[in-house]
């Protein structure tokens, strides 16, 4: 197992390779909490226009939270993508409340989830659910994105999570739906390369982008995947040899590393982008895109670092 806290450093003279993951750092979309979009200062300069920022629906919070931050990002130019939460909604008439704002607000896309809740408040036990009510077809949404778990899921076995995946693919062809995959963050690349191998042609041309933490402390992250279920990867960094010297920090940039790679050698592969999750907070995450997403010449002086400070 190859864990991406370690030097990975490409040839000083890989343009191919330096080219591949500048792409993928200035492509990179992050999630973001209503609270820290609606009170992040001078959020346009931390992020480029047009950066697709994820907008939970909390499990504790409000519809219009999510809605709120969304115009906000809208008027900065930002793509929003809200998570839509199938077993939060307490009837069909609340989730096509929910998707008729959204199409009013010019908001035209989202990531449909089953929700972090173990209850089920109304009909939709589940995305499978929300997708055979027809509500989705109803409305004007340019693309429709759905949850991967590379790392596992606590709830069902990857034959499982795998044959819901291929429903919904025949439901976007079936409905002419632009779909992608945003996955649940891990930190082994060759959990998420295994993982992508394994679908084989359960997707197709579906494009997935790989879900990672941003920069943050390595006790904070632990912390928020053991509540995550992304325990897999964690419990391998943990028991690595010498590892208890390098939590200190967490960068992604090992892993990002390690995915160019796969890309260069998979051409061919499903993987189309990265998607932060700023546990050490937004403006730590948007810096870092910052500082990596420059010209080549500074991309291959940045990237020969560890990823672990």
């Amino acid at each position: 197992m190859k864990l991406v806290n370690e030097k990975q450093p490409f040839n000083s003279q890989d343009d191919e390779a330096t080219a591949k993951l500048h792409a993928l750092v200035r492509g990179a979309s992050l999630e973001a909490t209503p609270r820290q979009i609606l009170t992040t200062e001078y959020l346009s300069d931390l992020l480029p226009a047009g950066t697709c920022v994820y907008v939970p629906f909390l499990p504790k919070g409000q519809f219009s939270d999510t809605l709120e931050a969304c115009r906000h990002l809208l008027s900065l130019g930002m793509q929003p993508i809200p998570h839509v939460p199938a077993r939060m909604a307490e009837s069909r008439g609340q989730l096509r409340d929910w998707l008729s704002q959204l199409d009013e607000s010019h908001i035209d896309r989202l990531l449909l989830i089953a929700g972090d809740s173990d209850s089920v408040a109304g009909p939709f036990p589940d995305t499978l659910a929300v997708l055979e009510s027809g509500l989705l077809a109803q409305f004007r949404f340019h693309g429709i994105g759905v949850a991967a778990h590379p790392d596992g899921h606590p709830m069902a076995d990857r034959a499982t999570l795998g044959q819901a995946l291929g429903i919904k693919r025949e439901y976007a062809r079936s409905t002419s739906t632009r779909l992608w995959v945003v996955t649940q963050f891990t930190f082994d690349a060759d959990v998420v390369i295994d993982w992508l191998q394994s679908l084989g042609d359960v997707l197709e041309e579906v494009p997935v982008d790989i879900g990672m933490a941003g920069p943050t402390r390595m006790k904070t992250l632990i912390a928020y995947a053991a509540q995550c279920g992304v325990g897999v990867s964690a419990r391998a960094m943990l028991r690595r040899p010498g590892s208890a010297r390098l939590l200190r920090s967490w960068t992604p940039d090992g892993m990002v590393q390690a995915l160019v790679r796969y890309c260069l050698d998979n051409p061919d592969t499903l993987l189309r982008g990265i998607h932060l999750f700023p546990f050490g907070g937004l403006r730590q995450s948007a810096q870092w895109i910052q500082e990596h997403s420059g010209s080549l010449e500074d991309q291959r002086g940045q990237f020969h670092e560890s990823s672990v400070q």
